[in-house]
C-alpha cells in the first residue's frame, strides 16, 4: 500500500526560528580526507550447483584456467564444466588514512548467469584503484543477501542471492600517499552549499580560536589557515574545528519519491493562498478472446476470435477547494490534508502548485 510520510522538522515554531546547532563535521567534508573506490575481478567457488554455465559465460572458464596455471596446475587443452564456480566483480572503498594490514568490507556481485552465491568462497582477488595500482587483496566466505529455491516446475527467489558481502574481507596492502601534516591550509567543502551557512561557519571558527583563521571563499568553501590556529599540527586543528557547533540555513525543499509515494517537507516550506480542483479518469481495456471450434468431422481449424471491451470511468474527485496561506510547516500540512486526497494525487497537486508559483520551495523528484 502506498503511504505518505510528511517529515516535520520544525513543527509549531515561528518563521524566524533557526534550526538546531549541528557539529561542523556533519556539515562539511575536509579537503583531502576522502575514501578511494577499489574494484577487482575474481572467482567464487564452492557453490552448490548454482554457478555460471560456462557455455554462456566463457570468461569464467578463462579466469579459472589462468588461476590454476598460476598455482602450477596445467589445464591446457582440458575440458571442464564445473557448476560450482561463478565470476564476480568485487568492490570496496579504501577509507582515508587506511594503513597497511588494516581490513575493509567488500561487496561481491555475480556478472555471469550464476543463480546464487550462497555458501561460496571468494578466492584471492586483487583490488585496484583508478590509477591501476593494487591497494588491497580480498578473500573470504560470501554472505549472500537472499535465498533461491528451484524445482522442476517452479522456483522461488527471495532477496538478491547473486550479490553479497564479506565483512573485513579485504586486507590493505598499499597506503595512499597523503601527508596531512604538510598542509598549511585546509578547505572545508559544504555538503549543501549556502552563503548563510558558510558565513556562519566562518564566524564560528574565528570565534572559537579568537582570531581570524577562517575565510569564506564561496557558498561551498571555507578555507582554514592552519598556521594561524596556533596548534601543534594540522590534525590537532581539525580535531578542534570539527566539533564546533553551527546553525545551518537550509533551503526550503519538498522531496517526492514517485515510486513509493513518499513526500518529505522541510521546515521552511511556505504556501500561498490558492484554489485547487482535482478529478480522476480511469481507462479500462479488457481482452476476452473466444475460441471457436469447427463442426464435428469437418476439416476446419480452431479459430480464436478476439473480443475487446473498453470503458472510461470518471472517479469522483474534489471540487474547487481553497488552500489557505501557510506561514509555517504545520499550517502547510493542515491545508494540504484538508483536501482529503490520496498520496498519488497529493504528488500531482504539489507539482501543479509549484508550476502555479504557490509552493515556495524547491521541488525534488526521485
Amino acid at each position: 500500500m502506498i503511504r505518505i510520510f510528511l517529515l516535520v522538522l520544525a513543527l509549531a515554531f515561528p518563521v524566524s526560528a533557526m534550526s538546531a546547532p549541528v557539529r561542523l563535521k556533519d556539515l562539511v567534508e575536509f579537503d583531502g580526507v576522502r575514501g578511494n573506490d577499489l574494484v577487482g575481478y575474481g572467482l567464487v567457488v564452492g557453490l552448490n550447483g548454482t554457478g555460471d554455465g560456462l557455455r554462456n559465460a566463457p570468461f569464467t572458464e578463462e579466469i579459472m584456467s589462468n588461476m590454476l596455471e598460476r598455482l602450477g596446475v596445467n589445464v591446457t587443452g582440458e575440458q571442464f564444466r564445473p557448476k560450482n564456480v561463478a565470476a564476480v566483480f568485487v568492490t570496496a572503498t579504501l577509507p582515508p588514512f587506511a594503513r597497511t594490514g588494516s581490513q575493509v568490507d567488500v561487496s561481491v556481485s555475480a556478472i555471469g548467469d550464476a543463480k546464487s552465491l550462497l555458501g561460496g568462497t571468494l578466492i584471492m582477488t586483487p583490488l585496484k584503484a583508478a590509477d591501476g595500482q593494487i591497494y588491497a587483496v580480498a578473500q573470504g566466505s560470501v554472505l549472500a543477501g537472499g535465498v533461491s529455491v528451484e524445482g522442476q516446475a517452479a522456483s522461488v527467489v527471495q532477496g538478491v542471492p547473486t550479490s553479497g558481502v564479506i565483512p573485513s574481507g579485504a586486507r590493505v596492502e598499499r597506503e595512499i600517499d597523503f601527508e596531512l601534516s604538510s598542509l598549511q591550509s585546509v578547505r572545508l567543502a559544504l555538503r549543501n552549499p549556502d552563503f548563510t551557512t558558510a558565513s556562519r561557519i566562518e564566524a564560528a571558527v574565528n570565534r572559537a580560536f579568537a582570531r581570524p583563521v577562517a575565510v569564506m571563499r564561496d557558498p561551498g568553501t571555507v578555507e582554514i589557515d592552519i598556521t594561524a590556529t596556533g596548534t601543534t599540527s594540522t590534525a590537532h586543528a581539525l580535531s578542534r574545528i570539527e566539533n564546533i557547533l553551527v546553525e545551518p540555513q537550509l533551503r526550503a525543499r519538498v522531496v517526492i519519491d514517485q515510486r513509493s509515494g513518499t513526500i518529505v517537507m522541510g521546515a521552511d516550506v511556505r504556501l500561498s493562498r490558492v484554489a485547487v480542483s482535482q478529478g480522476n479518469l480511469t481507462l479500462r481495456i479488457e481482452e476476452s478472446p473466444i475460441a471457436v471450434q469447427p463442426n464435428p468431422f469437418s476439416a476446419g481449424d480452431t479459430v480464436v476470435v478476439p473480443r475487446t471491451g473498453a470503458s472510461i470511468q470518471k472517479d469522483k474527485g474534489i471540487s474547487l477547494a481553497e488552500v489557505p496561506e501557510g506561514t509555517s510547516l504545520s499550517q502547510v500540512i493542515a491545508g494540504l490534508n484538508a483536501l482529503g486526497v490520496s498520496p498519488r494525487d497529493m504528488i500531482d497537486i504539489l507539482k501543479n502548485l509549484k508550476a502555479a508559483g504557490a509552493l515556495h520551495a524547491e521541488l525534488v523528484l526521485r
